[in-house]
Parts: C-alpha cells; structure tokens; sequence
C-alpha cells in the first residue's frame, strides 16, 4: 500500500467542522477561517503520498453550527477538482461531488467523470461492482488503495468496488492516471493508482443518519456514531454500519449488502498520528450474466417470466436469453441451470488498515501502515451432470452424492478464500531543501481456492451456495472439483527516493528508485498436472522514476514525468484446471513462463490554478512490453475442444491527451466541469493462434488496443446555494473493439445523469436535514457499457501462414436501465 499519507490540520477541520448549510461566499476567505499548516513537508513529487490537501478548499461556518456531509460549496467543479501539485496527471473527487451521488455508490461511479476513466455499471446504486479501464488499461492493471491498504485481489488483481468501503465515510478518491507512487504497495499497477481516503472522526459527538427508496425496490439505511474527544485527548472514533438491498433488473433476484466500518484517530504533538481503520462487508448477490453481441441484438436486456431456449440466429450464432430465468424448469433444454438461485455470488471482507506518522525529530518522520485483508466467498453455477462419466485426471472414474449415482444438475461454487497481512514502513529525512525517502513494503498472503460440486434441491435452491454441505464425491474417495490450489505470495519491495527544490521552491526536482521480490509458490491438488504438484516462481523488477516541476508564479505550473512500472502474471498461470480431456490435459493450461508486464511511461503537463478556474492538459505516452492475456486455442487440428491459457502478447504503444478544468461558482452558484480524453494505442506485435500444426499468427500488428474508447468527454454542472443544490452530468464514450483484430466493437453511448435536493435550517438537534432524489440513466438508454470477454479474433480469419483461424464469442456487460431514488439524510 502505500505509505502512510499525514493528514492535515486543514482535513481535520474539513471533517469535523464545515456548514450546515451557507449563505453566499465571496473569493476572499471567511474570517474566522485560519491558515492550515500542513503537520510534514508537502510531496510534491511521485516519490510518496500523502493525504490529499486542497490549501485554496474554504469551509464556511453559519451561527457556529457545522455540516455533517462535508459539503463546502465552493469545491471547484462541484468537487471534481482540487489543486494538485503532484509532478504527474492527478484529479480527485471530494465530498462535494460525493455527497450528492446515490447514497452507497461505489468509488469507481465516482470518478467515472475525470479524465481516462471509463467507467460503467450493471445497476445505478453499486450492489453489484463496477468495470472500469483508465486510458485503456482495465481495473487488474490499475492499483487500488483505501487507507493505505491495496484492495486488488492478490491472485488475479481483480476489484471487487461494491465491497470497498460506504460513500458517506468517503472523503475524497485520488486518480493518478499514469503511473504508482514509489511507496504505492502494487504488484500489478502498470496503468495508474487509485487512492481512497476515509473521512476521519469529528471532535464533537454526533453522528449521520440517512435512508433512501428507489426504483427496483432499492432500500437502504445508514447510521454513523461518532464519539467526540474522549477525555482530555484528541483520542476519537466512529462507528457506522447500512444495509442495502436491491431488486435485479428483469428478476426476481434480490441483491443484499451488510457494512459496517469504524476508524480510530489520536494525534498529539507536532505531527505524531496513530489511526486504525476497519471495515467489514458480507454480501449476498447474484452474478450478472455477461452477454454476446448477437443475444443483444436478439433480446436486449432480456425477458423475464417466460423461459428462452439457447439456440442461433438466422447467421448461426449462438443466441440465448440476457436475464437469469426467474423460475426452475429442470425439464427445459438447460435442464433449469439458468435459473438465477443458481448464480449466487456470497461474499465476506474484513480489512483492517493502522496508517500512523511519528515524528522522531524536527527533520525525521517515520510512517508505518500494518494491515491485513481477509476475504471469503464463492461465485457459483451450475451444470448437469452426468456422474457416471467423471475423472480424476486422466483416470475415468464416476461420482456420487450422498451416496446416489445419476445424471443431475450440480452446484458449483467457486470459493477463494484470501489472508493477506503486510506493513510498509518509511523514513523520510528533511534537510533544508532536499527530502530523503527510505522504506520497505512486505506482505505475505495466502491464498485457497476450491470448486467442488454439491446439490440442488427440486425448488432450484443449491444445498449450499458456500460449497461446504455434502460434496460430490469420486470413486476413488477424493472430492471432485475443477480447481483445488494453493498459492502463497511474499512480496519485498525497498525503495528511495529524493527531491530536491531550487529557486525558492519554484523548481522540483525527484528522482527514485524502487525493487520489488515477489515470489510465488503454488500447489496444485488436481492430479496429472503438466507442472506437477508444486510450483513456485520469483520475480525480480528494478523500477526508476524521475519527475520535475515547475511553479512558473502562484497559478502556472508545468510538470515532466516518467515511470516504470510492472504487472506480475495472476496465480492462475501457475496451474492447470478445468475438465480433463484425454490426449490434450485440461481445459485451462498453466504456462509458468511467463514474464511480467512492463510499462514505461511519460507524462508533460500544464495546470493552472486560480482562485475561480482551475484546469490541467497533458500529454501522455506509454511503451508496454509483455502484455499479459488470456487466450483460447484448439486442442487438435479439428477444434472440437479448447483450451485457455496465460500469454504474453508482446508490445503495445499509446499515445494521448488529458485534460479538465473547473470552477468555483460563477454565476450565481453554478460550477461547472469539463473533461476530456484522446486516445491513440496501437498493437505492437502478431498474436498466435491455434496450436499444434495449426499454429499461426494474426495480423494484429497495428491496430487499435481492445477495450479502449478512443474519445471520452465528462461534464458536470453543479447547482447550490446553500439550501436548493442540484446536478446534472453527462459522459460520453466512444466505441470500444473487443477483439484484438478490431472485427467486434461496441458502439459509443452517452450516459446522462442529474440530482435534486433541499437542505432545511437545523431543526432541533438535527443538522441541516435534508432531501434529494438522484436520477441514473435519464434518457434510460439500453447499451452495452462494457467488454468483459476480450478475444483475439471474433470472425474466421487468415493468418500470417495462410491458415484458417475460427473466431471466438467476445462476451458485455448490459449497462444499468433509468432508476430514480429518493433519499433523506441528517447530523445530529
């Protein structure tokens, strides 16, 4: 994770002291508002984080009373901007943007507006997770962190965004677009960094209060406690906890989500801070069905209540209904395995973050952030199936469940279960104008993950969505399963970094360098594995970053980067798994050789900052060598089985432009927002494809990257005046292919939301209660928002060698319908 970030004076009483509700600002500050001295030397650089500080942010008290949302009112942009002074691209949100989403929205719906991020939902409150890809890159190659803690699965680097933490606990989302910091605790962060950051406990006692209705019988409440100082020190805590649930679209399904979360605060001295934060999550969700773009085109966002039968189109294409069936028919062609109790997605998170600073002298401060990350849960399907006709590796044996031998339809549950502890540990050293930064990110995780089969009821109910209940069981005594491995991971990063600042701070100037170990171990339990039982792996990276700035005057800056960072190959290409096909191994082939994908980068940018505009543009490009992919390919020269398997696919090249600006209110008490992004990434290699003497290369060299809208454009327009707010935003995202060959796409969308509310005057010991119904989906478009299954080709093609290679089925995500929910909120 990355280090330690202090925060400052000027957080704190962001948090715990702003409005309840203001009457119209000027530019000039308020005049019981005083300066924010920072608690160490600011990192301007990409050497280390700190908490994101916004000098220019004012917060304006009315009769003394303060607002528990952290609205200000004068955020540039409505919140979607804040001075950054940072060597490279950054934009972050703040809770003037935040508090006025739906309530529960997770982090990515929030930053779907700034520069590079491509964002979209399967349902408007966020029960269900987001997709998203940053200047083409998907989430797997982006680093998450909250409270300086990595959210990424270890094992495939995936973010599970529903789980992460409760938006009205959010103080702000940081985005840098292009590359990690040096003590960022990433393995996998070759596109950029997310940051989150936790609103800390306010000094008085009080707490939140808030539920919201909406369409698809979305309820949810919340409920914030916060203690105050306790005693004679500046020791503080809250505790919250909401519980949500939502109908799917077209289903009888319901999604339910339980969180709870709580963060601990003591700061005494000249910058010394001891904070401990925590958050638990269980969900009870239901997977969304990605789709091909023929079942698009044959039933949109699906039909619910009646039961479509697989079949093709007039093109021969496999088509099948885009929705679970909402009732059990074992008698249908599917034999019932589509209904949606058969789709369940359990899952449970605890994580558990200590970011601290300790100031051991006026020039010397050590930050230290312990954590650990545990996650258990399952996603499951089913199949029917035959158990008379199993194996166990190459041997063909038969199953049985408690005891019975037949042709039935099973339940699999995919289950990972994740302990993760780690510490990053930094010194820095401040010697008139030159910063010293030493550290060392450690973290061992295991992980377990199974995929037994157990039963289903004659309602359609699986016995157990955890997996845990009676198992299939083979003839040999061993539980059958698709996947039984074990995969442990030490990562030791060192890294150090200097900045230097010239001409009265007007010049920056950082150079760092970081090494990262990581080393995995993984044991297989499946038999007749092409890498045997035990593999293990050691990856070695040197990482060098350098970085200038330049504060031309007070509102000029100009800033040059350029960074190296690296993808480790996920855990799955350490094993083979899947069905078992005779004379051609499993269905997934492990490929141990793989090297880890390297991204250097540069950026050159320009912001200015002014007391009413603020704006960046830059200029980015990337060099990528090794690019990890997942690829299918024939098991014989006839193609009737495939197998999957774990790539490099050699080089790709990007070049483009970021850009935004914002403003304070102009008018009256309207700030808008604008952003905007061109892309340009090019394939720099052939694929391969088939395998065997079918083996042959696509002419994939050149074309457009998969996945990656060559155009974005983001507008927010923001509305308040202290007692009627309001929004509207829009954003548009141009075509994305998704095959390598750009031979499938989907079209480019526009996606139009809007808000209204009211804050009352303080009604007794309530502060500033308030109203606002939130709008998603507003012209309720039907589109497919994004590629989930990327392929090389999806059409027959001709290779480099003349042969025939067959197409594979690309795979969407279907975008989330209109909604409308209403919600009611207060602090006391």
């Amino acid at each position: 994770m990355r280090l330690t970030r202090l925060l400052s004076t000027s957080a704190l009483i962001a948090f715990g002291t702003l409005p309840a509700f203001a009457a119209p600002v000027s530019d000039t500050k308020h005049p019981n508002q005083k300066a924010h001295p920072k608690t160490e030397i600011a990192a301007p650089s990409m050497m280390g984080n700190t908490a994101p500080t916004d000098v220019h942010e004012e917060h304006v008290s009315v009769s003394g009373r303060h607002s528990f949302d952290g609205v200000t009112r004068r955020a540039v942009g409505g919140g979607l901007m804040e001075k950054q002074d940072s060597a490279k691209s950054v934009s972050a949100v703040s809770r003037d943007f935040i508090e006025k989403q739906v309530p529960g929205a997770d982090p990515m719906q929030l930053i779907a507006l700034l520069p590079g991020a491509n964002v979209s939902s399967t349902d408007p409150a966020g029960l269900t997770g987001s997709s998203m890809s940053m200047r083409g890159l998907d989430q797997s190659q982006i680093g998450f962190t909250l409270e300086g803690f990595p959210i990424n699965d270890i094992g495939n680097f995936a973010v599970y965004s529903q789980e992460i933490v409760d938006s009205e606990n959010l103080r702000t989302v940081r985005v840098a677009q292009g590359s990690a910091d040096l003590d960022s605790p990433h393995i996998s962060s070759t596109g950029g960094v997310v940051d989150m950051y936790m609103i800390d406990p306010q000094m008085k006692a009080g707490g939140r209060l808030g539920v919201s209705y909406g369409s698809y019988d979305y309820t949810r409440g919340f409920l914030r406690l916060d203690t105050g100082k306790i005693g004679n020190t500046n020791l503080r805590a809250y505790f919250s906890g909401s519980y949500a649930t939502e109908g799917v679209n077209n289903s009888d399904a319901t999604n339910r989500k339980l969180h709870a979360e709580t963060k601990i605060v003591n700061d005494w001295g000249d910058g010394n801070r001891v904070s401990l934060a925590i958050v638990g999550n269980r969900l009870y969700n239901y997977l969304t069905p990605s789709v091909s773009k023929a079942s698009w085109d044959a039933y949109g966002r699906g039909v619910k209540d009646r039961y479509v039968a697989p079949g093709k189109n007039a093109a021969g294409q496999s088509i099948s209904n885009t929705v679970w069936n909402s009732t059990y028919n074992p008698n249908a062609s599917d034999s019932g395995t589509s209904y949606y109790k058969l789709h369940q997605n359990p899952f449970t998170n605890i994580y558990a973050s200590a970011p601290s600073t300790f100031k051991l002298a006026d020039n010397l401060v050590l930050t230290e952030t312990p954590y650990f990350w545990y996650g258990d849960g399952s996603g499951g399907s089913a199949y029917l199936t035959d158990m008379n006709k199993l194996s166990y590796g190459s041997q063909a044996t038969t199953g049985s469940l408690n005891g019975v031998t037949s042709k039935r339809v099973l339940y699999n549950p995919s289950i990972t279960k994740t302990y993760r502890p780690g510490a990053v540990t930094k010194l820095t050293l401040t010697t008139g104008q030159n910063r010293l930064m030493v550290g060392y990110w450690f973290e061992y995780a295991k992980q377990a993950q199974q995929g037994p089969y157990t039963g289903v009821g004659a309602d359609g109910n699986p016995w157990d969505v955890w997996g845990s209940s009676a198992n299939v069981v083979l003839g040999n005594g061993q539980t059958y399963m698709y996947r039984n491995t074990l995969t442990q991971t030490r990562v030791h990063t060192m890294f150090i970094g200097d900045t230097l600042s010239l001409l009265n701070n007007k010049l920056t100037i950082d150079a760092g360098f970081k090494y990262a170990i990581v080393l995995r171990s993984g044991t297989n339990m499946l038999p007749d594995t092409s890498t045997g039982r035990n593999t293990s792996k050691t990856y070695a990276e040197p990482l060098p970053t350098v970085a200038i700035r330049y504060q031309i005057n007070p509102e000029n800056q100009i800033f040059v980067s350029g960074a190296t960072n690296f993808r480790m190959p996920t855990n799955y290409s350490l094993y083979d798994a899947g069905a078992y096909y005779k004379g051609s191994g499993y269905a997934t082939h492990a490929n141990t050789n793989q090297n880890p994908e390297i991204s250097i980068s540069e950026e050159v940018g320009y912001r200015y900052t002014g007391k009413t505009i603020m704006g960046s543009i830059t200029y980015f490009h990337y060099d990528f060598t090794n690019r990890l992919m997942s690829t299918s390919q024939c098991m014989d020269d006839r193609c009737d089985n495939y197998f999957t398997t774990n790539i490099n696919a050699g080089g790709q090249t990007t070049n483009g432009v970021d850009a935004e600006i914002g403003t304070r209110p102009v008018f009256r008490y309207f700030r808008p927002y604008v952003s905007f992004e061109y892309v340009d990434a090019r394939l720099g290699s052939n694929l391969q494809a088939g395998s065997g003497t079918g083996i042959d290369y696509l002419h994939t060299k050149g074309k457009f990257a998969p996945e990656t809208p060559k155009f974005q454009v983001g507008f927010n327009l923001d509305y308040d005046d202290g007692h009627l707010f309001g929004g509207y935003n829009l954003k548009y995202v141009s075509r994305q292919y998704s095959t390598f060959m750009n031979d499938q796409s989907i079209p480019g969308y526009v996606l139009m939301n809007a808000n209204i509310g009211y804050r009352f005057q303080n009604l007794g010991f309530l502060q500033a209660p308030n109203v606002r119904i939130n709008f998603s989906n507003l012209s309720d478009h039907a589109y497919l928002g994004f590629v989930k299954g990327i392929q090389t080709n999806a059409t027959q093609q001709t290779g480099i060698f003349g042969k025939k290679i067959s197409g594979s089925t690309p795979t969407y995500a279907i975008a989330a319908p209109f909604s409308a929910i209403a919600s009611v909120s207060a602090g006391f």
